[in-house]
C-alpha cells in the first residue's frame, strides 16, 4: 500500500478529529485545544481537522474554562470560545475521534481505560510531539507531562502555554502527513 493511499480522506462533513484531554477540561485541555484550533486554521486545514477538548473526569462537568487559563490565552492573542462545557469524554466522542492528546501519563492511563481496543493506538501525549524532547521509555511517559497550572498562579500558567504552543506545530505537521483532503 502506498503512503497516498493509506492517508484519510477528509472534508468538512467528515473532518479528521482531535482530542485534547486533561483532568476537568477547564485549563490544559481547552487551552490546547484553542492553540490547535488556531493552529490549523493558518495552515488552512480548519476546515477538514475539527479539535475538541474534555476531560477524565467529570469533576468540573458544566463549567466553563478557568479565568486564569482564559486570562493567559486572551493575552497571547487568541480569541475565546463563546461557550465552554466542561465534560468528562464521551462514547460518541471516543467514536468519532482520531487523535487523543492527553496532557499527562496519569491522563493517557484513564483514557486508555475508558477507551475500546481498536482505539488505543490513537492515543499519543500531547507533548511526544516535541522533537527536543527524549523519548521516555515504557511507564516513565511522566516525563512528558505538560505542566499542571491549577494549584499555581499565573507563571504556571504562563509554563502549560508555553509547552502546549511549543508542541501545536509539530502536531499539526503529523496530522497534516495523514490526510487527504476528499475530492
Amino acid at each position: 500500500m502506498t503512503e497516498e493511499s493509506s492517508k484519510i480522506k477528509v472534508d468538512a462533513r467528515r473532518p479528521y478529529t482531535v482530542m485534547t484531554v486533561c483532568t476537568g477540561n477547564i485549563c490544559r485541555s481547552p487551552m490546547a485545544e484553542i492553540v490547535l484550533r488556531n493552529e490549523f486554521q493558518l495552515r488552512g486545514l480548519g476546515d477538514v481537522v475539527a479539535v475538541r477538548s474534555s476531560g477524565v473526569s467529570d469533576e468540573e462537568y458544566g463549567n466553563p474554562i478557568d479565568r486564569r487559563a482564559q486570562r493567559e490565552l486572551t493575552k497571547r492573542g487568541y480569541r475565546l470560545p463563546a461557550s465552554h462545557f466542561a465534560h468528562r469524554i464521551e462514547a460518541d466522542e471516543i467514536a468519532e475521534t482520531n487523535l487523543f492528546l492527553p496532557m499527562t501519563a496519569s491522563h493517557m492511563r484513564s483514557l486508555l481505560r475508558l477507551l475500546p481496543p481498536q482505539k488505543r493506538e490513537l492515543v499519543h501525549m500531547y507533548r511526544a510531539f516535541d522533537p527536543s524532547l527524549p523519548k521516555p521509555q515504557p511507564g516513565r511517559e511522566m516525563l512528558l507531562d505538560l505542566a499542571d497550572p491549577w494549584y499555581g498562579g499565573p507563571r504556571e500558567f504562563e509554563v502549560a502555554m508555553d509547552q502546549v504552543e511549543q508542541c501545536a506545530p509539530y502536531i499539526v505537521d503529523w496530522v497534516a502527513a495523514r490526510i487527504e483532503r476528499a475530492d
